[in-house]
């Protein structure tokens, strides 16, 4: 074989090698890069606040304008219902009343507030009479239809009438979510709680942050 073509093989073999080389280090970049990536999104998932609550204006069952500023300085439990549920709203409103009860003094550090997702029977005055059967503290909460939907929009709330056949147009039910939120003196939210939480739990779970 004449030298010219020795060099011309081993100056290609030369080439390939650099190639696979640079292909090797550049897989270990792209894939130290993807992880670094993905750590990132896994971190900023783990250590962010969920986007709850915010500025919000109603009406409470002494018929007073009250805000979101209202009860800054207390941590506030927001609970949604509405008056004419026939057995989630009641269980609920129950259990945090016994919650309430057991947590002693320490529950003047607390507003617990129901919010309905049905303004147009919750009136205050209906409010009031219904939460009599609960904890003193309890505090209702109505407004306008457009004022309601925007507190069950900051809140993350669904809710909305189920169909019913009744001809009554005044008797039906809704569909709404079961979920309660505490929220910390700054008005912030801190902690959720699921339906069906005993009340010992919620007990426990609120002594973390009195």
């Amino acid at each position: 074989m004449p030298l010219r073509n020795v060099y011309f093989y081993l100056l290609l073999a030369i080439i390939i090698m650099g190639v696979g080389f640079g292909l090797k280090i550049l897989n270990k970049t792209t894939a130290k890069a993807q992880l670094d990536t993905t750590s990132t999104v896994s971190e900023s998932y783990s250590t962010g606040t969920p986007d709850i609550g915010g500025e919000y204006s109603l009406i409470n069952k002494d018929g007073e304008v009250i805000s979101n500023n209202t009860y800054l300085g207390k941590y506030t439990l927001i609970l949604f219902g509405y008056t004419f549920c026939p057995d989630v709203c009641p269980n609920t409103l129950a259990t945090f009343s016994s919650a309430l009860d057991l947590l002693g003094e320490d529950a003047a550090k607390v507003k617990p507030l129901f919010v309905t997702v049905d303004p147009a029977r919750d009136t205050p005055e209906n409010l009031k009479s219904y939460l009599i059967h609960f904890h003193k503290n309890f505090d209702g909460l109505t407004g306008s239809i457009a004022q309601i939907e925007h507190v069950k929009n900051i809140f993350r709330i669904y809710a909305v009438k189920s169909q019913q056949d009744e001809p009554d147009a005044k008797n039906y039910l809704m569909d709404h979510s079961a979920v309660s939120y505490l929220l910390g003196p700054d008005g912030k939210y801190l902690t959720f709680f699921r339906y069906g939480t005993e009340a010992k739990v919620i007990l426990t779970k609120l002594k973390k942050f009195l």
